[in-house]
Order: C-alpha cells, then structure tokens, then sequence
C-alpha cells in the first residue's frame, strides 16, 4: 500500500457536518447508514484535527453500525491520516469483533500511529485480546518495538487479564514472563489485597531470566511492598550484575532504612562500577529518609 495523506476538502467536511446536525435535529438521523457512514470516515483525513476529532466522536458514539466501515478503513484505506483516525475511533468504541484486525495493522501496518493507536484500541478492548498478545509475545520473529507494544497493552488491561497473566508466567518464553510479570504489577496496584500477585512477584525475583528478575524488582519497588525486602537483600550477592543493581534500585524505591546496612554491606564488596553506583545511590535516598520515629 502506497500511503498517501492528501486531505479532504474542508468544505467537503462542513458540509457534512453540517447535514448531520439538520438530520439529528430533526431526528432523522440514520446510524445504519453504510453510505453515510463511509462519508463520515472519509472525512476522518480533513486536515483540521478539531474536526477529525469530531467525527471521530460521532462514530464513536454510534458504535457497532460504524466498526465494519472503520475495520475496512484501517485495513485498506490509501490515506495513512484516516487509517490512524480509523484506529483511534475503534478505541473509543473497543468491540471485541476488532481483535484480528487491529493485531494485523499492528503487525503489517508501516506507519508507527497506526501501529500506536491499534494496540491502544487494542488495550481498551481488554480481555478479549489478550490471547492475542500473548502470542505476539510468544514469537521469535517479530521486532522488540511489537513486542514493547503488546506488553504494554497487556499492562493497560491488568486485573481484567489476570487469569491468563497467572497461567503464563509459567511460559517457556522469557519475554513472556518478563511481559507478564510487567502486567501483574498493575494487578497488584490496582488491587493492595490481591495476595496472589504479590506472590508471583515475590518468585519471580528468582527467574532464570535476567529481565524477569529486572522487572520483578522494579514492580516491588514501585508498588513500596516492604515483604520483598529481605528477598531483595538476597539478591544483592546474585552472580549477575543487573540483578544486584535492579535489587538495590527497588530497595531504594521501597524506602525503608532497614535496608542500608545490608547496601552498604554489599558497597564494600562490589567490583562492578554501575552497581556501585546504584548501590550508593540507594544509600544516600534512604539515608536522608527520617527514621519513623524521629518526628
């Protein structure tokens, strides 16, 4: 497909606009209007964002008569400003019917929005695409970039994916596991009593894999869940060097002063410039931390 991004005439956009207002005014409006419908998208490629936006909004709120027309839009259209128009007023609407087609414009499509606002709609659809994503994640052939993509949609979804997220963190794949351990995080921000997604977080800080390890700590650390502490402190003697520093920045990002002896501890061993560096870094942060009862 050879993009093009010539848009419409403006006129051609207030004029539609224009009628639609008379038609719901005069409650003669017709949503299952297919020719009416392919206007509407056409116009998704006027050159004013203002009024992109607002036909977006009408397709939006009109809803399942509208995705067939924008799924043909996002696949085909010639015009790229329309296919990325196309994918972000399929997130407004997020039907679950979307799935196959916005994981090939994730996968096909060559411009990097459209990709963006695919697995945004993507994200917003939420369970209903997370077999999907996880297969992306599963392949050894696709790029980093989709790979980044799906993993942060598979965070956007969250508790909403938290069964699949509990069976694949057993997956054979790395990426996988380090995506999944990504989403269960958000699980656990966004639900303090769900135990369980503590738990795997806690087991995955022993990860065959570095970046699972990596994302474990850093999930720990943002959520401030001082259990993982003495698993944290463990992991500051760990043979690899990434883990040691990805152990110390989230005891850092716990910020409890328990844990700057065994940082200091591990300071005085350390051989590797980077992990020293992290290692005082946690030092200094939690050294000018009050201790609780100093106030």
């Amino acid at each position: 497909m050879t993009d093009v991004q010539t848009p419409i005439d403006p006129a051609t956009s207030d004029t539609l606009l224009e009628a639609l207002a008379e038609q719901k005014a005069q409650q003669t409006f017709n949503p299952n209007d297919e020719g009416l419908l392919r206007q509407m998208v056409e116009c998704l490629g006027d050159s004013r964002g203002v009024v992109r936006l607002r036909f977006a909004e009408m397709l939006g709120e009109i809803g399942a008569p509208a995705t067939p027309v924008l799924l043909e839009a996002l696949a085909e259209h010639p015009n790229v400003v329309v296919r990325r128009a196309a994918a972000k007023t399929l997130t407004l609407i997020a039907p679950p019917e979307a799935v196959p087609n916005l994981i090939h414009a994730l996968l096909n499509d060559e411009d990097t929005v459209v990709k963006g606002s695919s697995v945004g709609a993507l994200a917003r659809i939420g369970e209903a695409a997370v077999l999907s994503l996880l297969e992306i994640l599963r392949s050894p052939d696709l790029p980093e970039s989709t790979k980044g993509h799906a993993a942060w949609a598979l965070a956007f979804i969250g508790s909403d994916a938290k069964e699949y997220l509990y069976r694949e963190i057993k997956s054979d794949s790395a990426e996988v596991r380090g995506a999944v351990v990504g989403a269960i995080a958000k699980v656990a921000q966004e639900n303090p009593d769900e135990g369980p997604a503590f738990q795997l977080l806690l087991d995955a800080l022993a990860d065959p894999s570095e970046n699972v390890r990596a994302e474990a700590a850093s999930g720990l650390g943002n959520l401030g869940y001082k259990p993982a502490i003495p698993h944290l402190v463990k992991l500051l003697a760990h043979f690899q060097g990434e883990t040691r520093k990805s152990a110390a920045l989230s005891l850092m990002k716990i910020g409890d002063r328990s844990a700057i002896a065994p940082l200091e501890a591990a300071q005085s061993l350390e051989m590797e410039t980077n992990v020293k560096v992290a290692l005082q870094l946690a030092i200094s942060q939690l050294s000018k931390k009050p201790a609780e009862d100093d106030w």
